[in-house]
C-alpha cells in the first residue's frame, strides 16, 4: 500500500483493486473510467485472465487535496476451479485485494443470488470482503442498476451498507456510465495522502502488444460465442511498424490445447478466422489510431492451460506472453 506523507502540496493517491464473482462488470467499468479499450469484455465469464493496471486523474473541487490519482487493479472474477490456469486467475484476484488502499466490490445487481451480502460470506469469495479494525477501506459498487426496479434497490443498499462500518454503496451503470463519476469521487476520498504513483498522464503499464492481444481475444469471444473453447489464448508474435507511425503490421496466433478445437476457430473453409481478423483488424484500427494489417494463425499447444511454464510463456505469470 502507499504511505501518506505530510507535504501539502501531494494528493490523493493509491491502488483501487476492482474484485468480484464473474461477469459482473468490472472490465466494463475500468473501459469506462479510462474512456479507452483496455481490457477484453465479453458475456463470457473468465474473460478477464490477470490483474491488469489503469490509472486515472480524479477532481475533488472544494477538498484537500483538490486531486487525486486513482491505480484501479482490474481482477478476474473469483470462483474455485481446478487447473493452473483458474488457479492463477483466483490468485491474483486475491492478492491485488489484500495489497490495495481501496477495495471496490463489483457486484451484480441483476443475480439475485450474486448480489446477496450473504453470497460473500461463503467459502469462495469471503476473501474478497475484509472484515474488522484496521482493514481495508471497502466500497460497494452496485452494477446494472438501470435494468432493476428501484424498489428492488433500496434493500440492496440497505444490506450491503450494513456489512461493515462506514462501507459507502454506490449503484452505478458501468456500460451506460451513470454514477461512474460518483463513484470515482467515493474512492478517491478513501485514498491515502501521498505524492503521485505515477506519471501523469499514464493510462497503464502494459504494453501496446498486450493491449492488441486483449482486442484479438475479445473478438474470439464475440465471433465464436459458445463455440470458444475456454483454454484458448492470443500472443502477438510479430509487430512491425512504418516510421511514421501510420501503419502497423501485427501478426498473432491463437493457441488451443486440443487439435479438435482449431477447425472450430478456423471455420469451414477459413471462413471465421478471417471474419474475426476483420472484426479485430477494425477494432485495432480503433483503438491504436493508425491503419492495421493483421495476419492470425491458430497453433495448437496440447493442454497448456494445465503446465506451469507454458502458462508463463503465454503471459500468465507475472509477464506479458514471450514470442
Amino acid at each position: 500500500m502507499s504511505e501518506p506523507t505530510g507535504d501539502i502540496s501531494e494528493i490523493r493517491a493509491g491502488f483501487c483493486a476492482i474484485v468480484g464473482l464473474p461477469n459482473v462488470g468490472k472490465s466494463t467499468l475500468l473501459n469506462r473510467v479510462l474512456e479507452r479499450r483496455l481490457v477484453a469484455v465479453s458475456s463470457k465469464p473468465q474473460t478477464t485472465r490477470d490483474r491488469i493496471l489503469g490509472v486515472h486523474a480524479v477532481e475533488l473541487p472544494d477538498e484537500t487535496p483538490d486531486r487525486a490519482q486513482i491505480a484501479y487493479l482490474d481482477t478476474p472474477g473469483v470462483q474455485d476451479g481446478r487447473g493452473p490456469l483458474r488457479r492463477y486467475m483466483r490468485e491474483a484476484s486475491l492478492a491485488a485485494a489484500a495489497e490495495a488502499d481501496v477495495v471496490l466490490l463489483l457486484v451484480d445487481a441483476m443475480d439475485r443470488r450474486g448480489r446477496a451480502p450473504d453470497r460473500f460470506s461463503e467459502a469462495d469469495v469471503a476473501p474478497l470482503v475484509p472484515k474488522g479494525e484496521g482493514v481495508t477501506p471497502i466500497v460497494v459498487g452496485l452494477n446494472k442498476v438501470d435494468r432493476v426496479p428501484k424498489l428492488e434497490l433500496l434493500p440492496l443498499i440497505e444490506a450491503w451498507s450494513a456489512i461493515a462500518p462506514n462501507t459507502e454503496v454506490v449503484p452505478i451503470s458501468a456500460l451506460n456510465g451513470d454514477n461512474v463519476a460518483s463513484l470515482e469521487r467515493v474512492i478517491a476520498r478513501r485514498m491515502p495522502v501521498g505524492p503521485p504513483l505515477f506519471p501523469e498522464g499514464m493510462i497503464t503499464d502494459r504494453s501496446s502488444q498486450f493491449i492488441a492481444q486483449e482486442i484479438i481475444r475479445e473478438q474470439l469471444y464475440h465471433q465464436l460465442g459458445k463455440e470458444l473453447p475456454y483454454a484458448c489464448a492470443v500472443q502477438v508474435e510479430t509487430w512491425n511498424e512504418k516510421p511514421d507511425r501510420s501503419e502497423l503490421s501485427i501478426g498473432a496466433v491463437i493457441v488451443v490445447e486440443r487439435a479438435s478445437q482449431k477447425p472450430i476457430v478456423v471455420g469451414r473453409q477459413g471462413h471465421r478466422i478471417r471474419e474475426l481478423g476483420i472484426a479485430a483488424r477494425t477494432a485495432l484500427a480503433e483503438a491504436l489510431g493508425k491503419t492495421v494489417h493483421l495476419s492470425l494463425f491458430v497453433k495448437v499447444l496440447e493442454e497448456w492451460s494445465r503446465g506451469e511454464a507454458m502458462l508463463r510463456r503465454l503471459g500468465y505469470g507475472g509477464g506479458e506472453s514471450k514470442p
